[in-house]
């Protein structure tokens, strides 16, 4: 029995790099469809598999526990669920506020969910070379909002090279998630870090200003500084599942302090009076901004939907 790591899914077969570096491909042993997994895919890039050979096919018998795992909503069966990436470090999200631009919503619905997995989450805000005087200014407003509730923020341009030693200081020695709309230059930047991968990098649309996703299927990268990253499909918005309402703020990192404090056990920092959380935002403790996307995220009743770009 062989051991090694899920480096890319297709859905059909697998990519596992095993002990020795040797790369084989596999498809998934029979039984692990019927045994009531409620995942549309039971193996996940990250993964760490036991498999073995059989007519020149590798067969993957065993999957380990996984340490931690970020999952979407599958989009044909509503009430299944798809499972993006495992065993992961940190969630690196990068970001352009232009061409094609990153919503605040859409960043605060992956900060969400990567804090409901319990994965720590890094922003990297790509492309400042081109960045007008106005959208400086609210780089660096929007800087300072994610700063002061605890995340870590970094300005690169995959073009000039701009502080990209900071991002493989950073991603050096661990395994990240490198997730964000298409086109924002995810592959670009993997491409100026290590260009031996030559990532193939798409344009973007000139109509819709909106990117054209180049990555069919997740996959990770060992890049030549030490680091792995799992590269994924563009994603168009991030949905949650299984998220209780009266759990939500425990998400906003800025929010926790006052958690408690409120004059009702299950506020929702919404309409009740006396809450804790809404005095903070009045106060300037809590950034408005984020508040508003905490109020959208709590009356969406379009949560349960991850959808990958079409």
């Amino acid at each position: 029995m062989k051991k090694g790591v899920v480096i890319k899914s297709t859905g059909s077969s697998y990519l596992v790099r095993d002990l020795s570096g040797k790369e084989v491909t596999c498809r998934l042993k029979g039984k692990f469809k019927i045994k009531g997994i409620k995942n549309t895919n039971p193996v996940a890039v990250g993964d760490n598999v036991e498999f073995e050979i059989r007519d020149d096919v590798g067969l993957i018998t065993a999957i380990e526990e996984r340490r931690n795992y970020i999952i979407r909503k599958s989009t044909k069966l509503s009430k299944r669920q798809h499972i993006i990436a495992s065993n992961i470090d940190q969630a690196v999200l990068v970001i352009s506020l232009i061409e094609p631009r990153t919503t605040t919503g859409f960043i605060d619905r992956f900060l969400v969910t990567a804090e409901a997995y319990s994965i720590p989450s890094i922003l990297v805000f790509n492309k400042i070379d081109i960045y007008s005087k106005e959208q400086i200014d609210e780089l660096d407003m929007l800087t300072n909002i994610y700063s002061s509730a605890g995340y870590e923020n970094i300005h690169v341009s995959a073009k000039t090279g701009l502080n990209l030693h900071t991002l493989k200081s950073i991603l050096k020695g661990k395994r990240s998630l490198f997730s964000g709309n298409s086109g924002v230059g995810k592959s670009a930047l993997v491409n100026a870090m290590d260009p031996s991968k030559n990532l193939k990098i798409g344009d973007v649309s000139q109509y819709h200003r909106k990117g054209k996703h180049t990555t069919t299927f997740a996959a990770m990268y060992e890049l030549n500084f030490g680091a792995y990253i799992i590269d994924t499909p563009g994603i168009k918005e991030f949905g949650l599942i299984d998220f209780n309402k009266y759990e939500l703020s425990h998400y906003f990192p800025e929010m926790r302090a006052y958690l408690g404090k409120c004059r009702f056990n299950n506020c929702t920092h919404d309409q009740e009076p006396d809450c804790r959380v809404k005095e903070a935002v009045d106060e300037g403790d809590i950034a408005a901004l984020r508040y508003q996307s905490y109020l959208r995220i709590l009356h969406d009743d379009e949560l349960q939907n991850l959808d990958y770009e079409d």
